[in-house]
């Protein structure tokens, strides 16, 4: 079943003056000479994205958008029109959000979280009308999952984010060191699922405590031998420099150099650590 919205694997049926593909029940679908592969010959198998052309015709690219449907993105207005603002979000035709679909006005220039979807006209559009989409409870996520996330706003306990497009979760403050900003994508883990099967996040793999420490340990250690037996980080560094010599919690941090300690290989102080 051709999916619109979407990238799918279609066959080159004719090859003349315009180059058209298979798309079965939707019929022939046409891709641009100028968007075609060289030596492009019948029987051969594109994988193209589908939407609907400038004049309503089903259209087939080589190139990606910045989101596909189902999806969230946080995409620019580059224009504002009759039917409604329009988005970059990265081929020819650009992406409409009607009047009837904006939460508020949205205005040029700026940029908005918005969900894409398909019409009952099979045209695509998006929405910042999103909210009814994404789920609060998760019943199926695991803790220890990795997950694709985009930020959605910056609260008083972290951030509150989207969860593979279809959940809400969070990442509190304790858990970031690094900047973020509304619509950034990244890969997160699932820290925790609540009582109330809400979803909390780390952005640093959930590895076992005994696993992270060794292997953390080492690092230390290789980079206390390269820098001539000295590391100016200690129990009282903040996370944030912590984070950024070894992409690492300051607990994780310090378990670790509790270790090497244990075993009489450092020295360390509130601001330090040297090798004996």
């Amino acid at each position: 079943m051709i999916e619109i919205g979407k990238f799918n694997q279609l066959k080159v049926i004719q090859n003349s003056n315009e180059i058209y593909l298979d798309g079965d029940e939707l019929g022939n679908i046409l891709l641009p000479a100028n968007e075609s592969p060289k030596d492009c010959k019948l029987g051969v198998i594109l994988n193209v994205f589908i939407y609907s052309g400038k004049k309503g015709q089903l259209t087939a690219t080589l190139h990606s958008p910045k989101a596909q449907v189902d999806e969230i993105a946080y995409l620019k207005v580059i224009e504002i029109g009759q039917a409604g603002a329009f988005l970059d979000w990265g081929l020819s035709k650009d992406l409409l959000v009607p009047f009837n679909e904006q939460r508020q006005t949205l205005e040029l220039g700026k940029s908005y979280l918005v969900k894409i979807f398909v019409d009952d006209k099979n045209r695509i559009a998006a929405t910042t009308r999103f909210e009814h989409f994404i789920i609060d409870e998760s019943f199926y996520f695991k803790e220890g999952q990795q997950v694709e996330i985009i930020i959605a706003d910056k609260t008083e306990l972290g951030f509150k984010v989207i969860v593979e497009n279809s959940h809400w979760g969070v990442l509190y403050n304790n858990e970031v060191f690094q900047p973020l900003r509304k619509g950034k994508k990244l890969t997160a883990y699932i820290k925790k699922i609540r009582e109330d099967k809400r979803i909390d996040l780390s952005l640093q793999p959930l590895v076992p405590v005994h696993t992270q420490t060794g292997d953390l340990s080492d690092k230390i250690l290789a980079h206390l031998i390269a820098q001539n037996g000295y590391l100016a980080l200690g129990d009282k560094s903040p996370p944030e420099d912590i984070y950024r010599a070894f992409a690492v919690s300051k607990k994780a941090f310090k378990q670790a150099i509790g270790a090497l300690y244990k075993k009489q290989l450092i020295t360390t102080d509130k601001q330090s650590i040297k090798l004996r």
